[in-house]
């Protein structure tokens, strides 16, 4: 299993609700800053950085798109 996106790329986060839930707020743009090793779980994680925001977070890839 290999990792879609690279370090620096610009990918579109679709952020989640509660219980995994989609929330309805808008996707925003984060760059990726590191690739996670494989969890036990078999999904590939990322780490990103908000382009707006001074955040940084862990999230899965398929919780990500490239940007349109």
């Amino acid at each position: 299993m290999s990792h879609a996106f690279s370090k620096n790329d610009n990918v579109r986060h679709q952020p989640q609700g509660p219980q995994g839930r989609a929330d309805s707020g808008p996707p925003v743009i984060y760059t990726i800053v590191a690739r996670m090793p494989v969890e036990a779980d078999g999904r590939l994680r990322y780490r990103i950085r908000s382009k707006t925001e001074n955040i940084e977070r862990v999230v899965t890839e398929d919780q990500l798109s490239r940007p349109l």
